[in-house]
């Protein structure tokens, strides 16, 4: 299982302290020994250590949609992760992986609220919306 954590700061604080998110990270190496990776944007901080199922080489978190704007991390199995990539896909996104991550990130820009219920697994994720300046999680 990954590890994964994530601030987001009051909008009269200031922006997350990166050390203590990176040490937080840390902590959580034995969930995740395949790879380690961090988001930072303004009040948001994620961190991400990475056990690899699917997508070995691609699937390196956090996940962006292809401008940045739209940031995800996540820990689970999306079971009907292909089936939502097709959808997906017919309607107009573009993958660059073959992990079940980015069917949170294109979800995501495609259903917003709706996604939680159009997944069939077991997961918890957070979802950073940097043109809405919005973070939404679901587990």
């Amino acid at each position: 299982m990954c590890g994964i954590v994530g601030v987001i700061a009051r909008h009269d604080a200031p922006a997350p302290d990166r050390a203590r998110i990176q040490g937080a990270t840390s902590a959580l190496d034995h969930r995740g020994p395949d790879g380690t990776g961090f988001h930072f944007d303004g009040p948001v901080a994620f961190g991400h250590t990475r056990l690899s199922i699917i997508d070995l080489e691609g699937g390196a978190q956090p996940l962006a949609n292809e401008d940045g704007t739209v940031v995800t991390i996540y820990n689970g199995e999306i079971w009907n992760h292909l089936e939502l990539r097709q959808k997906l896909e017919r309607a107009g996104h573009v993958f660059r992986t073959r992990a079940d991550t980015e069917v949170l990130v294109h979800g995501y820009e495609e259903w917003g609220d709706e996604l939680p219920a159009r997944l069939d697994g077991m997961f918890a994720y957070a979802i950073w919306d940097a043109r809405l300046g919005r973070l939404t999680a679901a587990r």
